[in-house]
């Protein structure tokens, strides 16, 4: 057996100390900033302007000239070259992108790089392509922009959350003003540079870093649509502020994905798939399967070679090429993520963890399989947000079934079986906006996403993505 050697990546990109709020295609400073931290050393990346009410307004007056002057009136084929020129730049500075995502959100290199960053670009692309062809995209033979859009996205995946909000809204011709989350603004802030280099007109694009009051701001303030992806709660909250107004909305709340195994299932292909719904970005998916439903037959079986699997899984500096599981994003979900564990122990949960050495600096979670699972625990209702996985048994396919929708969510599950009529049977009663057959956590720009019931209304992506963008 060949010994680890790390293998640290050698691109760094060009960090600034400070970065200001990006309005009207310049950066300008706020009343306060905050600092962004890299999770995986507890180190000061860099300071950022805090944006306020005030800075909201200017920036939604600036989306909002830029579309009644330029973004608006401009054809859809020139929106197009803009988005082309975008999505190449994105491309040439692929892994400038990916290590700075890394090092604000504590991801391993290797998701950045060959995930993140590449399907942000995709969207980019796809949206291009559509910027001149939306009267065929079956929303009517004359479809028009809505006109400013808010947009406020999470910290799970920082610039790919930003390329599903931003390429969209741009191609179908409305102008944005942006929120990143407060923990990992970097890569926003980095595309907003990009947008420059692009020559984008000012105002189309406005990126405004704050923590949850500059959100809020942008909600209520004078935009035409609100999209949001994050926490129900919040999402929850959104859809009340809007209620009544004309604002158009579309969330992409929580999740607690059903990973189901029939015991005709490919064990060692069913796995990999679990390792990676579950373990893939720390967990932090709203769509990762934490619940693992596996037919009583091959339970033991299952389990035995997930936690061999799981055991090779390699925890550390994200940084490292080989890194399998990097740094939580930050000390408040990793407080979370520990809570949760431990209600999982306390309500008689069994919990197996492999043995592993964490750094000592930063905030570090080992990967957590629990067994003994039962419906009412916490850890099989709410939403962990980290490398936890709750594994429950059944008997019959209706017990699968049924099982699976028994949680508040609807975002996305998972079948495993060699059985293409299986498959579409439990798909059909399956309670989720997307169901992967036989793989797990698979995108693509042309493909919409997104949730049933707590886990939000309305599509990203896709023909069907760009609805939420046109008055139609």
């Amino acid at each position: 057996m060949f010994e680890y050697a790390p293998a640290p990546e050698s691109v760094r990109p060009q960090i600034k100390e400070h970065y200001g709020l990006f309005i009207d295609g310049e950066f300008v400073d706020a009343e306060s900033d905050f600092k962004s931290v890299n999770p995986a050393t507890e180190e000061v990346l860099f300071t950022v302007a805090e944006a306020d009410e005030a800075d909201v307004a200017k920036a939604v007056a600036a989306a909002r000239r830029a579309y009644e002057t330029v973004w608006g009136p401009m054809s859809g084929t020139e929106r197009g070259k803009y988005l082309f020129r975008i999505a190449r730049l994105l491309q040439e500075r692929a892994r400038e992108f990916a290590v700075a995502e890394s090092l604000d959100n504590g991801k391993p290199i290797k998701e950045t790089r060959d995930f993140d960053v590449p399907t942000a670009a995709q969207h980019f692309f796809y949206h291009a392509g559509w910027a001149d062809k939306l009267a065929y995209a079956g929303h009517g033979p004359d479809p028009r922009p809505l006109g400013v859009v808010g947009q406020v996205i999470p910290w799970n995946f920082p610039l790919l959350m930003l390329a599903w909000k931003i390429a969209p809204a741009l191609a179908c011709g409305n102008t944005v003003v942006l929120k990143p989350a407060e923990t990992t603004p970097l890569t926003a802030l980095m595309f907003a540079e990009l947008c420059q280099e692009a020559d984008l007109p000012p105002g189309v694009v406005n990126i405004l870093p704050g923590a949850g009051a500059a959100g809020a701001a942008v909600v209520d303030s004078a935009v035409d649509k609100v999209a949001f992806t994050g926490s129900t709660a919040v999402g929850r909250a959104i859809a009340k502020a809007v209620a009544g107004s004309e604002k158009k909305v579309t969330l992409e709340l929580g999740g607690k994905a059903a990973n189901i195994v029939f015991d005709d299932a490919p064990i060692d292909q069913a796995v990999e798939g679990i390792v990676n719904g579950i373990f893939f970005n720390q967990g932090h998916v709203c769509c990762a399967g934490s619940r693992l439903l596996v037919q009583e037959s091959v339970a033991d079986d299952v389990l035995e070679r997930l936690k061999e699997r799981v055991a090779t899984l390699r925890v550390g500096d994200p940084l490292d090429k080989n890194t399998d599981i990097g740094a939580i994003n930050s000390a408040a979900q990793l407080e979370r993520i520990t809570a949760l564990t431990e209600a999982g122990r306390g309500e008689g949960a069994d919990v197996w963890q492999p043995a592993c050495d964490l750094p000592e600096q930063g905030f570090w979670f080992r990967p957590t399989v629990f067994t003994g699972v039962q419906q009412s625990m916490r850890i099989a209702q709410e939403e962990i947000f980290g490398p936890v996985l709750s594994v429950l048994t059944f008997r019959t396919p209706d017990e699968a079934i049924a099982k699976a929708n028994n949680t508040p969510y609807g975002l996305s599950a998972g079948v495993w079986t060699e059985k293409g009529s299986k498959i579409l049977w439990a798909a059909e009663r399956l309670r989720a906006g997307v169901v992967w057959a036989n793989t797990f956590n698979r995108f693509d720009a042309a493909s919409p996403f997104g949730g049933l019931k707590e886990s939000g209304y309305g599509r990203e992506g896709g023909r069907q993505g760009l609805e939420a963008y046109l008055d139609v």
